[in-house]
């Protein structure tokens, strides 16, 4: 069953209070109410696959949520060829654009396994 669209208002309300928080570096997952951050992970994925649609890629954030996203050959059973997972904190900080792809990357902040298991340009999605 697909989890219903999350409203843009609540969605940017969520994304808006941990932009505020982060605004001098700190950590989302520690400083933002669980309920909250939920919220903005989700939102944030939604944003993710609403801007690439498609089946090639699943994102996961756990135990928050997970999207597959990016045009190509859809995956359908057992795991995907194509995996980034990472904690909420990086996923959010990607998704606002306080960290890049390639800086997560090298730091190992993201787990990446497949050839097509890349954002680059597709971040950030807010």
């Amino acid at each position: 069953m697909a989890r219903a669209r999350i409203g843009d208002d609540i969605g940017r309300a969520a994304l808006a209070t941990v932009r505020a928080v982060t605004a001098d570096g700190g950590d989302a997952a520690a400083s933002v109410d669980r309920s909250t951050l939920a919220l903005a992970v989700r939102y944030s994925l939604q944003l993710l696959a609403e801007r690439a649609p498609g089946g090639t890629l699943e994102v996961r954030v756990p135990p928050y949520a997970a999207v597959q996203c990016v045009e190509g050959p859809k995956h359908t059973r057992g795991t995907p060829p194509n995996v980034i997972e990472t904690d909420a904190s990086t996923w959010l900080a990607l998704a606002i654009g306080r960290l890049s792809w390639a800086d997560a990357r090298a730091s190992g902040r993201v787990h990446a396994s497949g050839q097509r298991a890349e954002l680059d340009g597709l971040l950030p999605v807010v």
